[in-house]
C-alpha cells in the first residue's frame, strides 16, 4: 500500500454514509452538509548517507547525538542551577485547534481564516435576541479523526454545556462547551527520542490525554491605538480543546508534545493551520514541588487523580513551540525563586510575550472560577453510531510515527529528510512528495504521458517496489530545490504547489540523461514561472538538452583543471574527496550545463589515480 492510499480512502463517495451515521437529536430540519476533502500530507528528503541504515538504528543514533548535545549545551546551566535537582516541574498542556470544516458551530456562516473583517457572520453568531444554535453535523467528522487518532474512546452520548463568562469577543455572555460530557475521554499520545523530547525522558514517554471536547472559538480582538476592534468572523469556528494530564516533567518534552499534537492533527486532516498561522493555541498550566518531600510536607494539589502537585499556575494563548518551552522555563525559574524566599504561590492566569524572560499576571483566581456551567437548553444530546466510529477508524489517514517509519525504512529516506517531509508546509509538501513521485514512475513508463497525478495515487499498477528507485530523488527536489525556486520567485511560488506535474516532467527528462542536473534546476525555476508552457520546448528553446560530449573532451578539461589548481589535486591524492567534488563542481560550471557530474568525477578519479568513495 502506498503512502497516499490511507488518505485518500476518505475520498470516495461517504457523504451519503457519514449524512446516515451522523444522528444528533437535534431538532428538524437536518441540514444538508458536505464531507471536507481529505489532503494527503508533506514529507521530508533524504540524503544519500546512512539512506539505508534501518530505521531503529538511525533512531538510535539520533538519540546518543541528541543525548551528547544536550549535555554539552546544558553542562554550564545545570551547575549554575541546582535548584532543579532540588525542585521537580509537572506540566499539563490544553491546545485549541481550529478544525477543518467548511460551516461554523452552530451556524450556517462559513468559516474563514482571513477574510474581510465582520464578512462571515450569521444572526446567532451576534447573539441577537431569538436566534438559537443550529449544530452542525459535518464538524464532527474531523473532531472525531482527532480524537481516533489519539486512541480516546468515543463517548456515544455528549452535550454541550454554558460556560458563563463576560468579555467583549463573546457577545453571548457564554462560550458553547462541553464541560460536563465531552466527546471522547481516555486518550493518549506516544513521544519518541527523535520528537524531540528531553533526554532524561529515555527513549519514549506517554501522555495521557483527559479529555477532548467541542467548542466555540471567540471574536477576534484587534487594537489600534486606544481603539478596541472585533471580528466576528470567528466567532463559533469550531474548536477541538485537547488536554492532557500534568505528566510532563520538561519544557523540552512539553514542547514536544504539542508539536506532535499539531503533526498529527494535520495529518488527518482535522484542522485548518498550525501554530504559525493561529490555528493552533496551547495554554499551560505549570507547577513545582520538592523532590523526596516528606509526607507532612508534601505538595497537596490535585488533578484527575494525580496527587502530590504543587499550585499550578496557566500560560495563556501560547503561538508558538519556542513559547511553550521558554515560558514553561520562565515560570518554573519563577515559582522556585518565590517558594525558596518564603513566598506562596497563587493559583492565577499569566500571560507570556515572546522574547521577554518572565511570565506577567493577568488576573487571580481565588479557587476555582465559579464559570455557572450549565446543560445548554438549546441544544440536544449528540448521539454517535458505532458504525460511524468503526467508518472513520477504518478511513483514518496514516500517523505521523506510520509514516516516518515507511519513508525511513521502505523508501530508505534518511529520518532527518522524512522528518522535514512529514512536517513542513502543513503536510502539504509531503503530499507533493506523493504526488510527484507516483507521477514521475507513470512517466516514465510512457513517451507520452497521460492521466493526473491524481490517478496515479490510485493507480493500482504503481506498487511501493516501483517507486522505492527515485523516492530520495523526488525527496531531494521536493525539500531543497522546490524551497530553493520558491523562495527566489514570488510567481514560482504560486505556481509550483498547484502544478506538481511540472516537477514530474522535469525529472522525466532528467532521469533520462536528456539534461544535466545543473539545467535541471534551471529548467524547474523556468517552467514554473512561465506555465503552460511545455518542458520539452523549454529545453530546445533555452538550449539545455545535454550534449553527447566525447570522452577526450572531459579528458581535455579535467587535466586542464588539475594542471592549473596543483595544490588542489595533491589534496585530493591524499584522501581529500571534498575537493575531489571542488573539481567536479568546476568542470560542470565551464561545461555551462552540458557536463554529467557522475563522467567527471569519473574521468577526475582516474587522472588523479584515486579510488572511488
Amino acid at each position: 500500500m502506498s503512502i497516499a492510499s490511507p488518505a485518500l480512502r476518505l475520498r470516495t463517495n461517504s457523504d451519503q454514509l457519514l449524512s446516515r451515521l451522523l444522528t444528533p437529536l437535534l431538532p428538524k430540519p437536518i441540514l444538508s452538509w458536505r464531507l471536507v476533502q481529505q489532503v494527503p500530507r508533506g514529507l521530508g528528503t533524504a540524503t544519500l548517507s546512512d539512506s539505508d541504515v534501518p530505521y531503529r538504528n538511525q533512531l538510535k543514533k539520533e538519540a546518543k547525538r541528541r543525548r551528547a548535545v544536550k549535555h554539552l549545551s546544558n553542562e554550564e546551566t545545570e551547575k549554575k542551577d541546582a535548584r532543579l535537582e532540588k525542585w521537580e516541574l509537572t506540566v499539563g498542556i490544553e491546545v485549541h485547534a481550529q478544525l477543518n470544516t467548511e460551516r461554523k458551530l452552530f451556524s450556517r456562516a462559513r468559516t474563514s481564516i482571513d477574510a474581510e473583517p465582520n464578512s462571515h457572520v450569521a444572526v446567532f453568531d451576534l447573539a441577537y435576541p431569538g436566534t438559537q444554535p443550529n449544530f452542525q453535523k459535518a464538524t464532527l467528522i474531523p473532531a472525531l479523526r482527532a480524537a481516533i487518532a489519539f486512541n480516546c474512546t468515543i463517548q456515544r452520548r455528549s452535550r454541550f454545556d454554558r460556560k458563563h463568562y463576560f468579555y467583549p469577543d463573546q457577545p453571548a455572555g457564554y462560550q458553547i462547551t462541553q464541560y460536563y460530557e465531552p466527546y471522547a475521554k481516555n486518550g493518549s499520545i506516544i513521544l519518541y527520542d527523535h520528537d524531540g523530547i528531553d533526554p532524561e525522558d529515555g527513549h519514549s514517554v506517554t501522555i495521557a490525554i483527559k479529555q477532548i471536547q467541542m467548542e466555540q472559538d471567540t471574536a477576534k480582538t484587534i487594537q489600534q491605538d486606544s481603539v478596541t476592534l472585533l471580528d466576528f468572523n470567528r466567532v463559533s469556528h469550531p474548536l477541538i480543546e485537547i488536554i492532557t494530564l500534568p505528566q510532563i516533567h520538561s519544557p523540552q518534552t512539553a514542547a514536544a508534545c504539542v508539536k506532535k499534537i499539531q503533526a498529527t492533527l494535520q495529518a488527518v486532516n482535522a484542522v485548518t493551520t498550525g501554530m504559525e498561522m493561529g490555528g493552533l493555541r496551547a495554554d499551560v498550566n505549570v507547577s513545582v514541588r520538592l523532590r523526596d518531600c516528606p509526607g507532612e510536607l508534601a505538595a497537596s494539589s490535585s488533578y484527575s487523580g494525580i496527587t502530590g502537585l504543587g499550585q499550578r499556575t496557566e500560560i495563556k494563548n501560547l503561538s508558538s513551540f519556542k513559547a511553550v518551552e521558554d515560558a514553561i522555563i520562565a515560570e518554573r525559574d519563577r515559582q522556585i525563586e518565590v517558594l525558596e524566599s518564603g513566598g506562596v504561590i497563587e493559583g492565577e492566569t499569566r500571560g507570556w510575550t515572546l522574547g521577554n524572560t518572565a511570565t506577567t499576571r493577568l488576573r487571580g483566581k481565588e479557587g476555582e472560577v465559579d464559570y455557572r456551567y450549565m446543560p445548554d437548553p438549546d441544544l440536544a444530546p449528540i448521539i454517535i453510531s458505532e458504525e460511524l466510529i468503526t467508518h472513520i477508524s477504518d478511513t483514518l489517514p496514516e500517523l505521523p510515527d506510520t509514516s516516518l517509519k515507511e519513508l525511513v525504512d521502505d523508501f530508505k529516506l534518511t529520518l532527518k529528510d522524512a522528518k522535514t517531509l512529514i512536517s513542513i508546509d502543513d503536510g502539504k509538501r509531503l503530499a507533493y512528495f506523493d504526488q510527484v513521485l507516483a507521477g514521475l514512475v507513470k512517466a516514465l513508463r510512457a513517451e507520452e504521458y497521460q492521466g493526473t497525478l491524481e490517478q496515479c495515487l490510485r493507480d493500482p499498477s504503481i506498487t511501493k517496489a516501483d517507486k522505492v528507485e527515485y523516492a530520495r530523488l523526488v525527496a531531494n527536489w521536493a525539500i531543497h530545490e522546490y524551497g530553493s525556486v520558491t523562495a527566489s520567485s514570488e510567481s514560482a511560488s504560486v505556481t509550483a504547489e498547484k502544478r506538481p506535474i511540472v516537477l514530474v516532467h522535469v525529472l522525466q527528462y532528467l532521469v533520462k540523461k536528456k539534461i544535466t542536473g545543473q539545467s535541471a534546476k534551471k529548467l524547474f525555476l523556468l517552467a514554473l514561472e512561465t506555465p503552460g508552457r511545455p518542458v520539452g520546448e523549454l529545453i530546445k528553446e533555452e538550449n539545455l538538452e545535454l550534449k553527447d560530449i566525447p570522452r577526450a573532451e572531459y579528458l581535455r578539461m579535467a587535466q586542464g583543471l588539475i594542471d592549473a589548481n596543483q595544490e588542489t589535486a595533491e589534496k585530493v591524492r591524499k584522501g581529500h574527496q571534498g575537493k575531489l567534488m571542488w573539481f567536479v563542481g568546476q568542470m560542470m560550471k565551464d561545461g555551462k550545463g552540458s557536463i554529467e557530474a557522475q563522467r567527471a568525477k569519473e574521468v577526475l578519479e582516474e587522472l588523479l589515480a584515486v579510488g572511488s568513495s
